[in-house]
């Protein structure tokens, strides 16, 4: 007989579509993280394609579907997957107005608050309030597993871009070096896009992106 596969308790689906600000469109490659155990998972940024995210799950049970933003290209997968999988909806309160430009006739169903903890697969995921990208951005905090979700607020390059509409250079900044620069140096951060790097690797970097205004 051969051993029953285990998934990993973090996994990275890629995902590619359009990311649409502005009346802007662009091409984008998103990180959609799966956390959990064999049995039952939470979804991080439900991006373009419910239906390859609802495949990587497999039959393991979907817990929620959390959004570390507002932005279209981390939540216009979400609605479809949450009806497929009946499963909540969660984000942040304020980027409620975000939200409805992408799903103007569906709510959120829970809010995710500043201080509050999720648990799933044994995984307890810390919910930290990082505004700057967005106002309702968030981070996750797993602490057994060594890791932190930071959605688009922190990549190995610098902060999440700052030049749309809601949001602010100085408050990204103020939200890293608050929030994710006391975590422990060796957490490895895993963004919404592009690569992963250590929080003690980007707070090297940290004062210098403050200086000139990354």
């Amino acid at each position: 007989m051969s051993p029953v596969s285990v998934p990993p308790p973090i996994q990275r689906l890629r995902t590619s579509g359009i990311f649409s600000l502005e009346g802007g469109e662009f091409d984008v490659e998103n990180n959609v993280w799966i956390v959990g155990d064999e049995d039952s998972a939470i979804v991080i940024d439900a991006a373009h394609d419910h239906q390859a995210i609802a495949r990587g799950l497999g039959d393991r049970e979907l817990m929620a579907i959390v959004s570390t933003h507002g932005h279209s290209d981390h939540v216009n997968a979400a609605v479809a997957l949450a009806d497929l999988a009946n499963c909540p909806i969660l984000l942040h309160p304020d980027d409620a107005e975000l939200w409805h430009h992408v799903h103007p006739h569906r709510e959120p169903d829970a809010p995710l608050l500043d201080g509050e903890a999720l648990l799933v697969g044994g995984v307890e995921l810390q919910i930290l309030h990082t505004p700057g990208h967005t106002p309702g951005g968030v981070c996750l905090y797993a602490p057994e597993l060594g890791a932190v979700f930071t959605g688009d607020t922190l990549f190995p390059g610098g902060p999440g871009a700052t030049g749309q509409p809601f949001s602010d250079f100085p408050t990204i900044i103020a939200s890293i070096r608050d929030r994710l620069a006391p975590l422990p140096g060796e957490t490895v951060v895993h963004p919404g896009h592009g690569e992963t790097t250590t929080v003690a690797e980007a707070a090297e970097h940290l004062d210098a992106w403050a200086a000139r205004g990354f």
